[in-house]
């Protein structure tokens, strides 16, 4: 009953939208709200800054393409800023056809589906409305009722362009349906819609030999050439062509590059010059944006041939790489498996991430600098410290390649190894070494790798599994430590207690013997050098500890071993450290002791509870760490 609730609700809201009046009173409404009349290049535009724009590092991020594409800021940066910002200003690059090009699996038709679907909802607010001649199969912008010699006129007063000229059915109808009465002619609002294809369309080209041009700009009704006696009379013509539909909106052009050249042609008038040729009749006017998409193999191809010259300069090329953030890969990887019917299954801490580095590794080139190599610059793009580089050098390796991530693996090779391996496997939980495992045996299958890629790729596959036992050991080492708190606040206790004594220059007290000793140095080191720090720059260490103990005693705040990062992760290794010994005989152990059973027992509900998995991934990661630790 709620689902029926609310369709009513909708069909409701959808009769609210509707609106009709005469060209006089469209007028009226223009006076209130100018933004009626704009054009599709800035209704697009206009559409994707209403969902709010943020900044990050000094760079737009486009809250309209949240939660479908991950990655790729600088692309969605500079599509918007380079293309439908000066399109919306009315500049020259609105003449132009919008190509993206990239790998597949990029993203490509993801973001012209959103600009799809973003148009369908915006034309049915306020701000996007869209207004047409009422019975006009083209959706025509009112406006081209207004004479050219009325034009400056009607700029000086509403503020307001008009381009493109009356179609020739509007003409007819002007004349005969209302006696040329042009304040007189119907209005309606219109709301844009692909599958009712009005002012959206998608045209996909089929075999060259046996696809009709009039599928782009309509055809002939010779089923009413006998009522209206000419083939030039626009009443017997069918305005039903994709470029007709897709007037005031958008239409996708699919395989673009591969089209036939005469379909082709027919975008050089349109894009140019707003118009196109279309049966026995004067050019139409359309507006529409006309978006391509293609990869890199095909686009080279294209360009190459000259004559294909004069439509390659009415193109404005995108390009749309992959994805270069594991971070983000991870997101594109758990969003295709929110969509599957695979969500049932217990994918462990760390599986996609691993998946990700590995699929990140085989799409950066070398880095140029020195000191640097695929792994330190696999996270520094991820926004992740690495010692002796900034965010200066990022944005120098970004520009070190212009076709950086225009090739290696794409997410749906690896969400398809991940399905492999649930099925094959067969149980309700999946961990990194499964994937690891599936993508290495899916190599063998890809055949567009060739051998020396993959043998690069199977050494990123060794270099993803060195990542995952780093990040395993780290896990189960947290889950020990977390099982050993208590453990973990005597020990920083005890170093601060020497810390604070060897900054003050004073003596510690033994608290058994209530003897004075000097501060111990070996404890202390031995945390220090758990992170790294030097001798020279322990100094500096133990004064900054001491700098935020006092800072968060001014504030009433209680200050422990998780309140200083850096420390935080010094405690924690000391401690692991000191407890290798017990890890390694608790999880090797066949047939652990009473004492034993009841350590592994509380790491496993640590891991469960803390970290994310269930008993079966806690108990292979276990495991996994204590064959680690015993080779």
């Amino acid at each position: 009953m709620d689902i029926i609730k609310k369709l009513e609700d909708y069909r409701e809201h959808e009769k609210s939208l509707y609106w009709e009046g005469t060209f006089a009173e469209y007028l009226e409404l223009l006076k209130e709200r100018p933004e009626v009349a704009q054009s599709a290049h800035s209704r697009v535009y206009n559409m994707i800054k209403s969902a709010g724009i943020e900044s990050n590092n000094g760079k737009n991020v486009y809250n309209f393409f949240k939660g479908q594409i991950y990655g790729l800021e600088d692309s969605l940066e500079r599509l918007v800023e380079e293309y439908f910002h000066p399109a919306a200003k009315r500049l020259d690059v609105r003449k132009r056809i919008l190509l993206l090009m990239g790998p597949v699996s990029g993203g490509k038709s993801t973001i012209v589906t959103m600009l799809k679907r973003g148009l369908e909802q915006y034309s049915r607010t306020d701000e996007g409305a869209v207004y047409a001649i009422k019975g006009c199969p083209m959706h025509e912008d009112p406006l081209h009722l207004i004479p050219n010699h009325l034009r400056e006129e009607f700029h000086k007063e509403y503020g307001i362009r008009i381009e493109g000229n009356l179609s020739p059915l509007n003409v007819m109808r002007l004349e005969k349906d209302y006696d040329g009465k042009i304040e007189d002619v119907m209005v309606q609002r219109v709301l844009l819609s692909e599958d009712k294809r009005v002012g959206i369309g998608t045209f996909s080209p089929s075999d060259p030999k046996s696809q009709d041009i009039a599928d782009l700009t309509g055809s002939i009704d010779f089923s009413t050439i006998a009522e209206y006696g000419s083939e030039s009379d626009p009443r017997a013509y069918r305005f039903d062509g994709e470029l007709n539909k897709a007037n005031r909106g958008m239409m996708e052009f699919q395989e673009m590059l591969k089209c036939d050249e005469k379909f082709l042609w027919h975008l050089l008038s349109l894009t140019q010059e707003g118009n196109f040729k279309a049966g026995r009749f004067a050019l139409i006017s359309a507006d529409e944006l006309i978006v391509a998409h293609t990869n890199e193999t095909e686009y080279r191809s294209f360009i190459s041939n000259k004559k294909n010259e004069a439509l390659h300069s009415r193109i404005i090329v995108m390009p749309v790489p992959y994805n270069l953030k594991v971070t983000e890969e991870e997101r594109i990887y758990q969003k295709m498996i929110d969509e599957s019917d695979m969500k049932h299954v217990h994918i462990a801490p760390h599986t996609l991430r691993v998946a990700a580095m590995f699929s990140i590794l085989t799409r950066l080139k070398e880095p140029k600098k020195n000191g640097l190599d695929l792994v330190k610059k696999m996270r520094l793009y991820d926004g992740e410290n690495v010692e002796g580089f900034n965010a200066v050098d990022v944005e120098e390796l970004k520009k070190e390649y212009n076709d950086e991530g225009m090739s290696g693996i794409d997410p749906r090779y690896v969400i398809n190894r991940i399905s492999s391996t649930i099925i094959r496997k067969d149980v309700p939980a999946i961990n990194a070494l499964d994937v690891l495992r599936s993508i290495k045996d899916g190599l063998d299958q890809h055949a567009s790798i060739s051998d020396e890629d993959k043998e690069k790729y199977m050494n990123f596959i060794s270099v993803a599994r060195r990542e995952y036992d780093d990040l395993a050991k780290k896990e189960v080492q947290k889950a020990f430590v977390y099982s050993y708190e208590e453990s973990a606040k005597t020990l920083m206790d005890n170093y601060l207690d020497n810390v604070e004594a060897y900054c003050n220059k004073a003596k510690i007290r033994d608290p058994l013997t209530g003897d004075e000793m000097t501060p111990d140095e070996k404890l202390m080191r031995s945390i220090e050098e758990q992170i790294g720090i030097s001798e020279n720059a322990k100094k500096a260490f133990r004064e900054e500890i001491l700098i935020r103990i006092s800072a968060y005693a001014r504030k009433g705040k209680k200050f422990d071993y998780r309140s200083h990062d850096r420390l935080r992760e010094a405690i924690q290794k000391k401690l692991f450290s000191d407890l290798k010994d017990v890890v390694k005989i608790t999880t090797s152990t066949k047939t652990p002791d009473e004492t034993q059973l009841k350590k592994i027992n509380e790491v496993i509900a640590t891991l469960i509870d803390e970290y994310g998995y269930n008993s079966i991934s806690a108990n292979e990661l276990l495991r996994y760490v204590g064959s680690l630790l015993n080779r």
